[in-house]
């Protein structure tokens, strides 16, 4: 008999997937189009909308995730995923609601940092889409169903990193060393776009090597099949979505050890990564042809990963401190508007123009 925490979770993936399909235009038979501004934005303030709700919910019925019914349950859940909380003794309802306000705290906190991150995959979903050819038109395709592969490597992922946290301590210095390298050299990095050969991308050899790969495109196909070999053959543009999948795994590298250092908890953990990164795809249309004006948005991740890093190599010295979650929020919060009000006051130079000899 399966549990109420699974049939939870169970409920949450298929709803996430009922969206992404109406949002795909599975059930309009919506053809591939060219995103507009307009319906991008929508979009966005759909996933922004059902983020927040959902921290709504988690604040009231948070119980329902962990599928604590009374405080011997609880106790045992905070003691695994929230040391730091002092329940009040002999007063389950109390302490149960100070534990939904911690779960909901970390989920908005650990939300934003995810977003905020996703921004960075933005820059490299353009490139991708540039050195493999692909037609703006089918972007929204690719995007959509190579994040959703996406979902479920970070699913792996998260729960492997859940389990290692908890049986090895230590690991958490690892992520945290791994962070302030990744945002200390984000900060001294140049500015250039690295050119992505597709025929020497990692996804694209392996596609190469366990599948049958079609010669060409078909209109609107994953998958062909070639009557005269009588085999089934990926299209070219499947390939692009392994491609779009396998980069943001590279991503989580930073992204999830990033969020493990707000919460132990693997499953407020998924539910942040999963509405970042499917607001991801929305929000790629909407900023993608503004985020130039951003260019101290990176430099401002880079802050975000050096601080998010030295605070787990200093998680026991800022536990004893009483250093709480909602400090981070504000930390976070208050480096992103730094960096979006720089980006606006000081906008980036354009090179100047060579005269033209008359």
């Amino acid at each position: 008999m399966l549990s109420n925490e699974l049939l939870f979770f169970g409920a949450f993936t298929l709803f996430v997937i009922l969206v992404m399909l109406i949002d795909l235009g599975v059930f309009s038979k919506q053809k591939s189009h060219i995103v507009s501004f307009k319906e991008a934005g929508i979009w966005s303030a759909i996933w922004v909308a059902l983020s927040i709700t959902f921290y709504f919910f988690i604040k009231n019925y948070g119980y329902l995730v962990h599928d604590v019914h009374d405080m011997a349950h609880l106790q045992a859940i905070v003691s695994q995923y929230a040391a730091h909380l002092t329940l009040i003794p002999n007063d389950f309802e109390a302490s149960l609601k100070l534990f939904q306000n911690n779960m909901a705290l970390e989920y908005i906190t650990g939300y934003l940092v995810e977003y905020s991150l996703s921004a960075d995959n933005i820059f490299v979903f353009i490139l991708i889409f540039k050195s493999f050819g692909v037609h703006e038109k089918f972007y929204k395709k690719v995007l959509i169903w190579g994040i959703s592969g996406a979902v479920i490597l970070r699913f792996i992922f998260i729960f492997v990193g859940s389990a290692l946290l908890q049986k090895f301590d230590w690991v958490i210095y690892i992520f945290g060393g791994f962070l302030v390298y990744t945002g200390v050299k984000i900060l001294f990095s140049k500015e250039e776009d690295e050119e992505i050969n597709p025929n020497e991308h990692i996804a694209v050899k392996f596609a190469a090597k366990y599948f049958n790969v079609y010669g060409r495109n078909v209109i609107d196909h994953f998958f062909v099949y070639h009557k005269r070999f009588k085999k089934w053959y990926i299209t070219p543009i499947f390939v692009v979505v392994i491609v779009i999948a396998f980069t943001d795994l590279v991503f989580a590298v930073d992204s999830i050890p990033a969020i493990f250092s707000i919460t132990k908890d693997p499953y407020i953990v998924f539910f942040s990564n999963v509405f970042a990164i499917m607001g991801l795809r929305s929000m790629f249309f909407f900023l993608s042809s503004i985020m130039d004006k951003f260019h101290y948005l990176k430099p401002g991740l880079g802050v975000l990963l050096t601080y998010i890093g030295v605070k787990m190599l200093a998680h026991h010295q800022l536990e004893e401190w009483g250093f709480k979650t909602i400090y981070s929020l504000y930390i976070i919060v208050g480096i992103l508007t730094i960096a979006v009000i720089a980006s606006l006051l000081f906008p980036k130079k354009e090179p100047p123009t060579e005269a033209i000899a008359s």
